[in-house]
């Protein structure tokens, strides 16, 4: 929204917010209190029995409507009016009335303190809220009901704190209706005996507020037993062991794995980790070691080629490929024992080499390289199975030596022509390492471009990078076949322009990961799937058996090591510990980071997701080629760009592309996980010159566009004065 729209929208909250206390101040000005008092009815009860008894439609009407009057102010009198209510139309017809009036009152007042209040709110502690709003998402009617069945929960302050959450008004007024309906009762048969009250607080005696406060408590009690019986359901075709070898078993020693066991052997767990292949998973043996090492060599290339402009005359490399795999090789090996079988066996971990399966709720067969097999029990499980590369269904790739991000590092020859399927993070990168090397390569992508989960203009960089560095970039091309031909492997795909035909000596395909969720007895067991073929697990990470969780790739939604490790800690002291307490899983502040040049990073929310979502944001930008240390190193390109909520310094997400940029993105996930907004930033001194500076100038930069224009102008009136 602009700045008119806001001014507009302020302008009519504004109105509504006046109209609203002139309303509630006549009331009390007039003196129109006075008619909702329980003696001023008792001495005009005969005279308004008597004119509901001559048009009682017309009565029931008038007092309808001002019954949800009363209630849409949050005026006092509601109690005395359900009383007068059951006097005057007795017990039936005044539930009907006060039960309709009442929700549609209370809804009433729920709209108009959303409308005034909610964004305000929002904006400004919405990082404080994060839980309360996750919560009333998911279980809000539960709350609302639990509320509304006490009677001794003050009705106004219930309208009003609802209001500022995102639970919908149309479940607010169906679970109003409902919940109050028991209270209503209360009340209106008591109306039916007002000549017995001597005051309200005769309404509710403590035997029958208590009644309440169970009868409140009952949902929030069915909703916690639902979840032990739906278990116990589960678990009846299962016979338990008598005794558990295990407290955890947890299947894969990639990332998730690997921490969910060291953190059960922390809490001293006794703890089996299974793997068939090799410790470390994914990200040490064939994704984020092996390439960000091949990546630093293909830098260093990059910075030869561009010493000139740092005044080195001339500069020059001679190098193998072969040597720069070994090299590769070499520091997968030097990080080996971080994640070795003897490291965890020291630290008491069960360390097991076989292909596991999950033959019961509580037990895991193990199948090992002889074909010998035994059998885990266990209280708990975590699966952290991983992710492998996914091979596209094109024609013809079958009869192509397809290279993955699994099996490229075997690679000892440069490949002179290289066709990459896929310009996403994994694709990107190793495209231009390899264009660095010397191959000649072309980049295929079906979307209209680069990186697409990233904003069009952080694309539209990289395009321009690759195109400097000689990479063909086709983006919104669909690959169609691949043959081999007489003059070599070729891929046909069909683009804007029509189909064209690629030659290449060496395919890689980069087009995404497929979770392992075969061969280890899920379909056994029942434990279902999501449509992308994730592991389907709640915000607990626990699966359909409460003792089986899941962590990392195998159950998303993000395939980052770092998210991994970070799902492993809830994985396992969920696992452990859940009879106590279970943690929900925060993506609040998921960070991520492409390794090419300039490198992308992120932190939640970019222009693109926040317009699609439909959220309220204002965007600022501070260009990296102003930053002094991006100038001195000759690296001054790219960009820091901020989402924060409009009118508030509260960041919704951050975007970097430009050197070192994974660095400097920790400032503001630090930020956003601790509701930290720009001004602080702005505050905090940072070292000159680094390339992480270029935050507080993204927050000076905010802040220069919220600058009190009025304030300064009166400034300047003021030193104006003062120089007379």
């Amino acid at each position: 929204m602009d700045a008119g729209g806001r001014r507009a929208m302020n302008a009519r909250k504004l109105g509504l917010l006046l109209t609203v206390v002139c309303l509630v101040a006549g009331f009390f000005v007039l003196g129109l209190d006075r008619y909702f008092d329980l003696a001023w009815f008792r001495t005009q009860q005969h005279l308004l029995a008597d004119q509901v008894q001559s048009a009682p439609w017309t009565a029931a009407t008038v007092y309808f409507a001002l019954y949800v009057l009363v209630t849409a102010l949050s005026l006092p009198g509601a109690t005395v009016m359900t009383l007068a209510g059951g006097a005057l139309f007795g017990f039936v017809t005044t539930l009907v009335l006060v039960s309709f009036a009442s929700s549609i009152g209370a809804l009433f007042a729920f709209l108009i303190a959303r409308y005034l209040l909610r964004d305000w709110v929002q904006a400004r502690f919405g990082a404080a809220l994060a839980p309360i709003n996750d919560g009333m998402r998911k279980e809000g009617a539960f709350y609302l009901f639990t509320l509304r069945l006490v009677p001794a929960f003050p009705f106004v302050a219930i309208n009003l704190a609802m209001a500022l959450t995102p639970l919908p008004a149309r479940t607010f007024y169906w679970v109003s209706q409902l919940g109050m309906l028991a209270g209503t009762a209360a009340y209106v048969n008591a109306g039916t005996e007002i000549a017995r009250l001597d005051s309200l607080a005769g309404i509710l005696s403590p035997p029958l507020i208590g009644a309440f406060v169970l009868l409140g408590l009952l949902p929030l009690v069915a909703r916690r037993l639902l979840p032990l019986l739906r278990a116990r359901r589960i678990y009846r075709r299962w016979r338990r062991p008598a005794r558990f070898d295990h407290n955890l078993v947890v299947i894969g020693a990639g990332s998730a794995g690997l921490i969910t066991a060291y953190i059960g052997a922390v809490v001293k767990a006794r703890v089996a980790l299974i793997e068939r292949h090799r410790m470390g998973g994914d990200c040490l043996n064939t994704g984020c070691v092996p390439s960000k090492a091949l990546l630093r060599s293909a830098r260093l290339l990059a910075q030869i080629a561009r010493a000139p402009s740092l005044g080195i005359r001339e500069a020059d490399a001679r190098f193998d490929f072969a040597d720069v795999m070994e090299r590769v090789a070499r520091v997968v090996q030097q990080i080996e024992p971080h994640d070795s079988v003897d490291r965890y066996r020291a630290m008491g971990v069960n360390c097991i080499a076989g292909q596991a399966r999950i033959t019961s709720p509580w037990t895991v067969e193990v199948t090992h390289a002889d074909g010998s097999t035994q059998t885990l029990s266990t209280r708990a499980i975590v699966i952290a199975a991983g992710a492998r590369p996914k091979l596209p269904q094109i024609p013809g790739i079958e009869r192509i030596d397809a290279l993955t991000s699994d099996t490229v590092w075997s690679l000892r020859t440069l490949p002179p022509r290289l066709l990459v399927l896929g310009g996403g993070p994994v694709g990107c990168e190793l495209a231009q390492a390899f264009a660095r090397f010397g191959s000649q390569v072309t980049l295929v992508e079906s979307a209209s471009r680069l990186m697409a989960r990233e904003d069009p203009d952080v694309s539209a960089l990289l395009a321009r990078q690759f195109s400097a560095e000689g990479i063909t970039v086709l983006t919104a091309h669909r690959s169609l076949r691949f043959t081999r031909e007489a003059d070599g492997q070729m891929l046909y795909a069909e683009g804007p322009a029509g189909e064209v035909r690629i030659a290449f000596d060496a395919l890689l395909c980069a087009v995404g990961r497929t979770p392992n969720v075969e061969g280890y007895g899920l379909e056994d067991l029942g434990i279902g799937l999501r449509p992308d073929l994730t592991v389907d697990t709640d915000d607990y990470l626990a699966t359909l058996y409460p003792n089986i969780y899941a962590c990392g790739d195998v159950t998303g939604p993000f395939q980052f090591t770092h998210t991994a490790a970070h799902q492993a800690w809830y994985a396992a002291v969920n696992a452990l510990f859940g009879r106590f307490r279970r943690f929900r899983v925060d993506y609040s502040a998921i960070p991520r980071a492409t390794f090419t040049e300039p490198e992308i990073a992120r932190v939640g929310l970019n222009e693109t997701e926040a317009t699609a979502r439909g959220i309220a944001h204002e965007v600022t930008i501070y260009p990296l080629d102003d930053l002094d240390r991006a100038i001195t190193d000759e690296v001054a390109g790219g960009f820091i760009k901020v989402l924060t909520v409009p009118g508030s310094d509260r960041i919704l997400g951050a975007t970097v592309v430009g050197e070192h940029a994974g660095e400097t993105i920790g400032e503001y996930v630090l930020a956003m996980k601790n509701g930290l907004g720009l001004n602080r930033i702005l505050a905090t001194i940072h070292i000159y010159p680094t390339m992480n500076e270029g935050n507080r100038f993204a927050a000076g930069v905010w802040k220069k566009a919220h600058a009190p224009q009025r304030l300064l102008a009166w400034a300047a009136r003021y030193h104006a004065w003062m120089r007379r």
